[in-house]
């Protein structure tokens, strides 16, 4: 457990290189393989389905394409990096060595701190977005773009994309010679004292400088939601301001139910995306605690079971994300629920007509109804066929369906 893939598994050590004789391969216990699979397979699985389904749902619906959302799916993307360059080589490296090689070593531990440090980022970003979206909301209508949230999230992930390659030239493999065979691990190669910079900087940019700056912008933000009073809508039409003379009663009320539900959706959302900040920071808290103490310990406290809590903790921090946003979010609910019905009539319909049927469908009644003019003869699998109008009466008197095969 000394020198493997993650920063995770040794905080603060590195690899010397020297050959070394061991009478036998040291072997996990059975209890820890299978905790460790089980869990990161289970946490894996359910995040790396919901994160690709926020990316759909999102991308897919013209009315979920926000600033905000634009956000959350950058976040999206990181995280299903971190399940995939983490979590997944995990399952491999608890019951043998490092198999992934020098190549695997390098892309891993990039992908691992890249994602991790965009997550932050994305964070970071919508958090600053609610705030000039609620706090200066006449700004907001300049600033709170779309075009511009995509802008922001490019530039972020080339700043993180090229501040992460220095991780190319910190990590190596190493071999350790055993009487039953060779064990090879991923770790750092510089030295603990060269290490403990690189390490404090991007704790700070990346874990204490976004943390910092969310409580202050939550805060201010809930000073203007939650401690103003909401409008109400008026008693008295005498009492209407100068600005609401000459209109109507109905439309002023109107007027301020929909405020008042804007409000209420503007609280929704930011209470989503405070819960996901919150989790953000506790469920790297473990980690983060454990390699500052390591920092300053000699030798470092390398416990298995708390390492493996701290592992599990930074997947669930991964893939708790779009539970969050179906349990708060009515409109991402329904999005998922709707993807979830598309997907499922798809594959039926797939599976019920795999020729090109044509049917016509004839219905006679002495009510005719100009709202029911449908043409209902086609190809149900998307081929045109020929088109007879046909009248849909709400009573029907004779029905008469005929079948032919193409």
């Amino acid at each position: 457990m000394d020198n493997q893939t993650w920063i995770i598994e040794a905080p603060m050590t590195n690899i010397t290189g020297e050959n070394q004789t061991l009478p036998e391969m040291p072997q996990q216990t059975l209890e820890l393989q299978v905790v460790t699979i089980f869990f990161v397979l289970l946490i894996c699985g359910v995040g790396i389905g919901g994160n690709i389904m926020v990316v759909l749902v999102v991308l897919r619906s013209r009315h979920m394409m926000t600033p905000t959302n634009c956000y959350l799916v950058s976040l999206a993307i990181a995280d299903l990096i971190v399940l995939l360059a983490a979590g997944l080589p995990n399952i491999s490296e608890v019951v043998a060595s490092w198999v992934y090689g020098y190549v695997g070593c390098l892309c891993i531990t990039y992908l691992q701190y890249l994602g991790i440090n965009i997550s932050a980022c994305s964070i970071t970003a919508f958090t600053v977005e609610r705030y000039i979206a609620i706090c200066h909301s006449i700004k907001a209508q300049f600033i709170c773009t779309v075009s511009r949230a995509k802008k922001i999230i490019a530039f972020v992930w080339m700043f993180t994309s090229v501040y992460c390659v220095m991780w190319f030239f910190l990590v190596d493999t190493k071999e350790v010679k055993f009487s039953d065979g060779v064990q090879v691990s991923c770790g750092y190669r510089v030295s603990r004292n060269l290490y403990m910079p690189i390490y404090f900087l991007d704790f700070t940019v990346f874990y204490v400088i976004p943390l910092v700056l969310a409580t202050v912008l939550y805060g201010l933000i809930a000073r203007i939601l939650f401690m103003n009073p909401l409008p109400t809508a008026p008693q008295d039409p005498d009492r209407m301001s100068s600005k609401h003379q000459g209109k109507p009663y109905n439309s002023i009320k109107l007027s301020c139910r929909g405020n008042k539900g804007t409000i209420s959706s503007r609280k929704q959302v930011t209470k989503m995306l405070a819960v996901v900040v919150i989790l953000f920071a506790l469920l790297w808290m473990p980690y983060r605690t454990l390699v500052v103490v390591n920092s300053f310990m000699d030798p470092p406290y390398l416990n298995i079971w708390f390492v493996l809590f701290c592992r599990m903790c930074i997947y669930l921090n991964s893939a708790i994300n779009p539970i969050i946003y179906n349990l708060m979010s009515q409109k991402f609910r329904a999005a998922f629920q709707k993807l979830c019905k598309c997907e499922q009539k798809r594959t039926e319909k797939e599976a019920k007509y795999n020729i090109p049927v044509y049917y016509s469908a004839m219905k006679e009644s002495s009510h005719e109804s100009p709202d029911h003019d449908l043409t209902v003869q086609e190809d149900l699998n998307g081929f045109p066929g020929p088109a007879f109008k046909v009248n849909f009466p709400e009573k029907c008197i004779e029905t008469r369906t005929t079948y032919s095969m193409a």
